[in-house]
């Protein structure tokens, strides 16, 4: 699963001004509803259904939150850099400034768990934690996104 599969430029909100997790939550949730037709409270709900069992903060700024939804067909992803950092509930209890979402369709565990490995895998690399923070341009954004860790030069 490669997240250029996943993640459209449009899906990504370069300098999000959110001030809590919920108002974070709903601002994924309202893009994502444009992306994949299916109504905005639905992907809120999901979300939150999900954040109710646990934290997706995944610590050292980063949150992946993820939900399940009937109607779409594919995994999809959202990806916000955030102006400032909020508090998520993360595992190190610090706040968070970069998160990626994921939609998978009802059913898709396979899917769904090799989208969030993937993701997981990125977000390991200190190399694109540096870029992400570093940029507001949503093609550079994209780009550093859908890149291998390897591939990617810190200038």
């Amino acid at each position: 699963m490669e997240l250029s599969n996943i993640l459209e430029k449009g899906s990504i909100i370069a300098c999000a001004k959110v001030a809590s997790k919920r108002q974070l939550l709903q601002e994924l949730a309202k893009l994502a509803a444009n992306d994949i037709g299916v109504p905005e409270q639905k992907v809120f709900d999901s979300l939150m259904a999900r954040e109710q069992l646990g934290s997706t903060g995944l610590g050292n700024g980063i949150a992946i939150p993820h939900g399940k939804l009937d109607g779409i067909t594919s995994v999809r992803a959202v990806f916000a850099r955030l102006e400032n950092a909020i508090d998520f509930d993360a595992v190190d209890e610090q706040p968070i400034d970069l998160a990626i979402m994921l939609l998978a369709p009802t059913g898709s565990g396979a899917d769904h768990l090799k989208a969030l490995a993937k993701v997981a895998r990125l977000l390991r690399s200190e190399k694109i934690i540096t870029l992400l923070r570093e940029t507001r341009d949503i093609d550079k954004l994209h780009d550093i996104l859908i890149s291998q860790p390897e591939d990617v030069n810190v200038a």
